[in-house]
Formats: C-alpha cells, structure tokens, sequence
C-alpha cells in the first residue's frame, strides 16, 4: 500500500503512557489511522479504564473540531494475537470483592458513552473501519462491530467470553448484532461460550470483508480507493442506514443497570472462573522466556 504518513496533533500526546496513537494516512483520500497499544503495567491489550478514557478523550476531539480529521478513521491493534482481549478482568473483580458498584457503574457508562460517540456522532462525514488482525472478544468484538466497516484476516477469531464467568456483554452487543442477524441470532452469539473463525462471521454478515494474514492494511487501501470513488453517496445511504439501527442510549443505560447488578451478585464458583481467565491472560502477555519458566 503506497501511503504518505503525515503526524496527527491531538491531546492524547500530552499523556505520560499513551495507548493511542494516531496519524493521518494519505491513501485515495485522507484516513486518520488509530492504533491501539498493549497496557505497559500488565502488557494486555484490552479496554482498562485508562484507556476507555483516552479514546473517549480522542473522539471527543474529533466530534468538536479539536483536532485534525479525514474522511476516514481505521482502527488497528499494534499487538499481533489480539485486537483486543475486551474488558479489564482485573478491575472487575476487584470492584467486586470491594462491593464498589459505583465505580464499575461508571466504568460501564464510560464504555456505552464511548460507543455511542464512535458509533453514531461522526457518520455524517466519515467513515470507520476496523482493521482485525487477531482474537477481537467481548468488548473488543463490540469496538469491532461499531466501525461502518469491519476487515478480518483469514485467521482472526471472535467471541463473547463473559458468560463463561456469569456475566454478558456491557453495552452494546445486542444492539450491534441484531441490526445485521437478528435478536435471536445475537442472543445465542452472546451465551453460547464460542468463538467464532472470521470466515464463520463472514457468511454470518458480521465480518465485511476477508483478507489474507498480513495483507489487512492492503485490503484497507482498496476499500478507501473504492468507496471514496463516491464518497457522497456512499455517506448518504451510511446515514440511512444509522437512522433506521442506531443504538439505543436508553437501552444501553439498561443494559448498563442490569449488568451492574449482576456482576455484584456473582457467586464464589462465578468469581474463580473469572479469575482463572486473568491468570491465562497474564500468561498469554508474558514474554516466551517467562512462560516456558513457569511452564
């Protein structure tokens, strides 16, 4: 892919550890490249509060004029397994074990604010597109999801792992997945524990195109050149399409509410099986040398 990269001011650089990066690309037309980075304290590449924030943060900036934009946003994990592992185990389970409802409640509307301004704010002049280079589960699917346009390389995975541990997806799930399959459909994707190949998604509707290991940003190119061809129709039919399955923000509220409640009642057995998830996410980020140790 031939490309011009030109630096993006925003305020995420005045961050000490920023997990965004950003920078304009300049392909057929202008793309502002999102690139999502791994946690540097627990080296997992997952939405932790810090990071729920500093996209929020970066939106916010593009909604209002704050900092530079194109006709297109593409986001893209710098980690090479996971596009995102979804929420942070860690900060749940430890909001449960102080009874602290408050602040996951806050952490869950943080979540739904941010897919809401992602998912519906900027559709009259741009387009998004998730680039999937690896595992896209909980609410890494959702990110996923909330894009115009979601590329997965052959070999990328997705699924919904929280009722493994008693809970369900926190914001918009359900809302993402019955635009395109149904209620029911999205029910079952939602509860069942599976997780899914891109090519299972692909003949689902839910992954729109298919690409080659490595050759996701090629495949990015090619849909900019093609759609940008027709920009202006192409965005009008885009916001048609928003107004007839938007989410829903009182829905979303719900959901919030209901998940909240549940997370707050999970028993003891709930609870182990979600920690025995954290102990295999610290062990997939560990370096090779520190897992063969413990191996």
């Amino acid at each position: 892919m031939n490309a011009v990269v030109v630096q993006h001011p925003n305020s995420l650089a005045f961050r000490a550890s920023p997990r965004i990066t950003t920078e304009i690309r300049r392909l057929h037309a202008d793309a502002l490249w999102i690139t999502l980075h791994k946690d540097t304290a627990t080296g997992l590449q997952n939405f932790t509060p810090d990071l729920v924030g500093e996209f929020h943060d970066l939106v916010e900036d593009l909604q209002y004029g704050r900092s530079a934009f194109a006709g297109y946003a593409v986001v893209q994990s710098a980690d090479s397994n996971y596009f995102s592992m979804g929420g942070d185990l860690r900060f749940f389970r430890d909001c449960i074990q102080r009874r602290d409802a408050l602040r996951l409640r806050d952490y869950s509307m943080r979540c739904l604010d941010l897919l809401l301004s992602w998912s519906g704010k900027m559709k009259d002049t741009s387009t998004s597109i998730a680039l999937v280079q690896g595992r896209a589960l909980g609410g890494g699917f959702e990110m996923a999801l909330s894009t115009d346009y979601l590329i997965a390389e052959e070999h990328s995975s997705f699924g919904f792992p929280e009722i493994m541990f008693g809970l369900f997806p926190c914001t918009g799930a359900m809302g993402l997945l019955s635009a395109r399959i149904g209620a029911r459909q999205a029910e079952r994707m939602m509860t069942n524990k599976k997780i899914y190949s891109a090519i299972e998604l692909y003949d689902m509707g839910l992954v729109d195109e298919l690409c080659a290991r490595g050759e996701g940003e090629l495949a990015v190119g090619r849909f900019i050149a093609n759609h940008a061809s027709r920009q202006k129709a192409r965005l009008k039919v885009q916001q048609s399409r928003y107004r007839h399955s938007s989410l829903d923000r009182a829905e979303g509220r719900r959901v919030v509410e209901d998940w909240v409640e549940t997370a707050m009642q999970l028993s003891p057995e709930e609870l182990r099986a979600m920690e025995m998830l954290i102990l295999m996410q610290q062990r997939e980020a560990a370096p090779p040398a520190r897992r063969a140790a413990v191996a």
